[in-house]
């Protein structure tokens, strides 16, 4: 695999500037701008890490990692603490030294990870896995202790987000929701935002405007204002009967017997969480607080007392027009990159304008 960077011209045209050719298919990488160091995770498990010139027309190999014995799936390198931490499908979590090149620690996952964020302040990292669920670590020079696990997906997580100022988690699923862990709150909040038909591929988090983007497989970008108070879902509610008219459900079969009526399918009202039967849930209504921009079944109590303003959309939707696999917000710019299955990489202002 041949690894190219592109240097422009002032007439604005690019050219390749440096061709390296790796010893194996590459995965993943990172890059970071600071320091110019680029480090690339490769198939066979290793990375390999690489020094740009200032110019950008040379990259030095610097070091390479056995990190892992399968396919890196991410790879970060945390300045702060002079850290690379990568994951693998090997089910491990490792962290190394960037300046011995020493492994400092590892730690097994249950699952293969799809998804890491890191916390300077703290040393949490932050790792999502295919069966849906996040760990929170907390990371020493040599050593690990696990914080937490939640799960609040059905579907693998596919990608992760950290807001360190409001220290806000986003992570998004397979299962086409996203959902925001309040961290930093100690109260345990977790909201849901539905507003993609397909795998959530990508999040990026504009803390200047406090605007979260995600991207899914569809090629749908979703622009979510998380300038305003947002509402958890309720619990959905347990019940033999209807909630509301005391139909009851089909598996009833003493109260079916005793009535002699039969039973019904039960659902749920998004809204209030209770258990209802299709005639008292006839209707759907956007919920958008509550991070449903689409319609969604509530029953008809709740129906009513939703208004016009509390179905005031709190997300903008946009079609890229390609599968998206990879997503990137750069917030000095104000610009968003995406990258897609047809090969096109295309690259978005901030007015939403295509470049």
């Amino acid at each position: 695999v041949i690894r190219r960077i592109s240097g422009v011209r002032d007439s604005g045209q690019y050219w390749p500037s440096v061709y390296h050719t790796m010893p194996s298919s590459c995965s993943c990488m990172s890059f970071n701008p600071e320091t110019r160091r680029l480090s690339v995770g490769m198939d066979t498990g290793t990375i390999c890490e690489f020094v740009l010139a200032e110019d950008y027309n040379k990259m030095t190999p610097a070091r390479t990692y056995q990190a892992h014995q399968s396919r890196v799936t991410v790879v970060l390198f945390v300045l702060e603490m002079e850290w690379l931490l990568s994951t693998s499908q090997d089910k491990n979590f490792t962290w190394h030294c960037s300046e011995s090149g020493q492994q400092l620690g590892t730690y097994r996952t249950s699952a293969w990870v799809s998804g890491l964020q890191f916390d300077v302040e703290t040393r949490h990292a932050f790792v999502g896995d295919q069966s849906g669920q996040v760990t929170i670590l907390k990371l020493e020079q040599d050593s690990c202790s696990l914080v937490t696990t939640f799960k609040g997906h059905t579907g693998n997580v596919t990608a992760l987000c950290w807001d360190p100022v409001q220290r806000v988690l986003f992570s998004g699923s397979s299962d086409h929701s996203i959902i925001m862990w309040d961290i930093g709150g100690r109260k345990g909040t977790a909201i849901e935002l539905q507003g993609h038909n397909d795998k959530v591929q990508g999040l990026c988090y504009a803390s200047h405007t406090r605007q979260l983007i995600s991207c899914s497989a569809d090629g749908g970008i979703v622009i979510w204002n998380m300038d305003v108070t947002r509402q958890e879902t309720p619990e959905w509610l347990d019940s033999d009967s209807c909630q509301k008219c005391e139909q009851p459900f089909f598996w009833n079969f003493k109260q079916m017997w005793d009535s002699k009526k039969i039973g019904l399918r039960q659902h749920h009202c998004r809204k209030c969480g209770q258990a209802v039967c299709g005639k008292c849930s006839s209707k759907r209504s956007t919920i958008p607080l509550m991070g449903f921009e689409f319609e969604v079944r509530v029953c008809d109590s709740c129906y009513e007392s939703i208004s016009d303003e509390d179905r005031a959309p709190t997300a903008t939707f946009h079609d890229s027009k390609h599968s998206i696999v990879h997503m990137h917000y750069e917030p000095t710019a104000g610009n968003l990159l995406t990258s897609g299955t047809d090969k096109v990489i295309k690259v978005w202002m901030e007015t939403g304008s295509l470049t």
